[in-house]
């Protein structure tokens, strides 16, 4: 009787320690998130206002690089700074494509449109997974071949330039962010995802890429008014 009330009383420890861990990166997460997304802001605010240039390719080779330092650092406080330094970039090389759309017919209303949007989607599907506690798990396959099409599909229109072609990767951009959160938010839940810094660098590019999806996407439609 005394064996089976330890293995009870063990059983009860470790559940509590699963929980408080998983709250404790929760917390974390949604914290560190919300402050790379308004440094995020303040580096497109500022490329915008300086009137930055495009940078083209080096943008795919600073973004790679800084996803690759944040990886390697992800366990340590270093981590944090290249977290940062990730999100600030990506918000600078933002500011142009910014820029674009407000020189447009409707541009600033597109981006108010595209930005609430993305919260309300956001919003949405995070506190679906969170309420619900539902297992996205099984979607794991589903993201593998969804990312390697989508790759294949923007190598391919950079050399095709079809309107067409971009917006259905547009949308299939943003079927792929959404599926995202879902599956983030439940690998957190289900002690999938330990580490804060990973699962705040996840949920930030899949607000980003919902956001140029929908900047994408109403720019069309905006376009055939």
């Amino acid at each position: 009787m005394a064996n089976q009330f330890n293995q009870y009383s063990s059983a009860v420890i470790r559940t509590q320690e699963s929980v408080l861990a998983t709250n404790t990166v929760i917390r974390n997460t949604y914290i560190l998130l919300s402050l790379t997304l308004l440094f995020s802001a303040l580096t497109a605010g500022f490329s915008m206002v300086t009137n930055a240039p495009n940078l083209g390719l080096l943008t795919l080779v600073g973004y790679f690089g800084l996803l690759f330092a944040t990886q390697a650092t992800r366990n340590s406080s270093l981590g944090l700074f290249f977290v940062f330094a990730l999100t600030g970039f990506m918000g600078y090389t933002l500011g142009p494509l910014l820029n674009t759309f407000l020189h447009m017919h409707n541009g600033a209303q597109i981006i108010m449109t595209a930005l609430g949007g993305t919260g309300v989607i956001f919003l949405s599907l995070s506190a679906y997974a969170l309420t619900t506690r539902t297992d996205f798990n099984y979607m794991s396959g589903f993201m593998m071949a969804a990312s390697l099409i989508l790759f294949v599909g923007v190598i391919a229109n950079l050399f095709l330039k079809m309107a067409m072609l971009q917006l259905i990767i547009a949308g299939g951009f943003m079927i792929f962010s959404s599926a995202m959160i879902l599956y983030q938010t439940s690998s957190i839940i289900h002690g999938g995802e330990r580490n804060y810094i990973m699962a705040t660098v996840t949920l930030y590019l899949a607000i980003y890429n919902l956001f140029i999806s929908l900047l994408q996407i109403l720019s069309v439609f905006n376009n055939r008014d």
